[in-house]
């Protein structure tokens, strides 16, 4: 196991610079540079170009592009153009807030996705099955986009000001304006409120795909042998269904781990914007705007990491899940 790891580990290497090579170039193919953004009838051409060597970008392309990668690899990735700090400070301060909103998103839509499969399985076209079906490819076909609107209309908008229910959700940002004023468990609850809606719009897209997968996959595992004969034993229904058939339905599921990061990952870029969530999502939407390309260049390398982790997380779940799979 510890040799796969290595070897995975090394593979990836080749695989996150040629992300990040990419990356670059298509931004340096882009019409303008940085220093355009700052040109006004007040500003001088002598000025534009002292910014352009400020920046480095009176260098030639391939010159630029080497001096990144060797910075890069030292943990370097540049000063932000449009904030005037190094790259790995705005960095550190807001991949945690991406990575909450990731990482809870990603923990509700396997719990409601292996929930809603598995009450479809064994309810199988019952009007519970065509109910919840109808559901997960509503939101299965729904943009995440248009989701984050909606709920930030009906939850927020609507339930707070039109219909006046007693809980309603923020509608932007991470805390409320009175954060520093809170105690501690209402400064607790204050970011659990804020983080509901873009949660809920990022996991219940994912959910109704996990939920499909989930369905199809249980409604194999239980026709199988074994579990007639588990059942022919006189277990109960749900420990029959638990215990031998979700063991091995849920190994299709935890693929999906390695497949569903690089749309949750785009997803936080939407929903991170729509919602002003302080996160990696925002801050890169907002630096293609800017053209502050040491930042973009900096999302690209770590989104592309997150995503190469997180297939290999799946890979190691996939061995744990299933004893008879090891790898040399």
């Amino acid at each position: 196991m510890t040799g796969y790891l290595l070897r995975r580990l090394l593979g990836a290497i080749p695989l996150v610079l040629g992300i990040a090579t990419i990356v670059f170039f298509v931004l340096n193919l882009a019409p303008g540079d940085p220093a355009s953004i700052y040109a006004a009838p007040t500003v001088s051409a002598e000025t534009l170009e002292q910014m352009r060597r400020n920046m480095g970008l009176d260098r030639p392309v391939h010159e630029r592009y080497l001096r990144w990668v060797g910075s890069m690899v030292q943990g370097d990735f540049g000063t932000s153009f449009s904030r005037n700090q190094p790259v790995r400070d705005v960095v550190v301060q807001l991949l945690p807030n991406t990575l909450i909103l990731s990482g809870t998103a990603l923990a509700l839509a396997f719990m409601m996705g292996i929930l809603v499969g598995v009450l479809q399985a064994v309810r199988q076209n019952s009007w519970v099955d065509r109910g919840l079906s109808v559901a997960t490819l509503f939101f299965y076909s729904m943009p995440s986009f248009w989701l984050a609107i909606m709920l930030i209309l009906v939850f927020s908008l609507y339930a707070g000001a039109v219909w006046n229910w007693p809980l309603s959700f923020p509608a932007s940002g991470m805390i409320s304006v009175d954060h520093a004023f809170m105690g501690p468990w209402e400064r607790f609850l204050d970011r659990i409120r804020h983080l509901v809606l873009p949660a809920a719009s990022l996991a219940l897209v994912l959910a109704a795909g996990i939920a499909r997968y989930m369905r199809g996959s249980l409604l194999e595992v239980i026709r199988q042998d074994y579990i007639r004969t588990a059942r022919a034993k006189g277990l109960p229904e749900w420990k029959v269904v638990v215990k031998h058939g979700m063991r091995n339905a849920i190994l299709p599921i935890i693929t999906l781990l390695g497949l569903y990061l690089p749309l949750l990952f785009s997803g936080t870029v939407v929903v991170e914007t729509v919602f002003g969530w302080p996160g990696m999502g925002k801050l890169m939407v907002d630096s293609i705007f800017q053209r502050d390309y040491p930042v973009v260049l900096a999302g690209a390398f770590l989104f592309a990491v997150m995503v190469v982790l997180g297939n290999l997380l799946a890979d190691l779940l996939y061995s744990l899940a299933d004893p008879r799979i090891r790898h040399g």
